[in-house]
């Protein structure tokens, strides 16, 4: 197994949408990229600790390219808009790829290249590209919350039509449920 971290707004989100791909093993929501260790999700909202919300992702390559993805990464979120994804907004929900190797660096930079050089958005991509240091868990009611809380305003509104999403354009890449 290895792994993949990405910052794609809130992950909640994120966290719901990696964990229905085949070939990924676990999806963990939680904070890197900021200034203070062992952050709480308090603190990491109020934008100060320098943290995103992201997902750490362990997958089998065996199973799932990396390039896939950053595919689903980059087709299930803005990734066009600097510190903001829908109503969230701050420095906590930017678009940013955590590499764990070159190889990942390399795959990340490429595909943005590809994306942009085929007009696949309207506006220029600002997904950052940076090294993995840290990765910190986040609290335990953060996990699997999509599942637990369907019927939740921001679950039914927000999340529910990304899975919608995912589920017609990767249809072939989602796991029995």
């Amino acid at each position: 197994m290895v792994f993949a971290t990405f910052a794609g707004g809130c992950f909640w989100c994120t966290e719901t949408l990696f964990s229905r791909i085949q070939g990924v093993h676990k999806v963990t929501p939680g904070y890197t990229g900021g200034h203070i260790k062992n952050p709480s999700y308090r603190e990491v909202c109020t934008g100060r600790t320098g943290h995103a919300e992201c997902v750490q992702i362990e997958y089998d390559p065996n199973n799932i390219a990396f390039k896939t993805l950053l595919e689903v990464f980059f087709d299930t979120h803005d990734p066009t808009t600097l510190n903001r994804q829908g109503n969230d907004v701050g420095t906590q929900y930017r678009s940013e790829i955590f590499y764990h190797t070159q190889e990942q660096k390399l795959t990340s930079q490429t595909l943005i290249e590809q994306l942009e050089a085929s007009n696949a958005f309207a506006d220029s991509i600002v997904t950052a590209i940076t090294a993995f240091e840290v990765f910190y868990t986040a609290e335990i009611e953060h996990h699997d919350y999509y599942n637990l809380n369907k019927n939740q305003p921001y679950c039914a509104a927000v999340i529910s039509p990304k899975v919608n999403k995912l589920i017609k354009n990767y249809s072939s890449n989602i796991k029995s449920l």
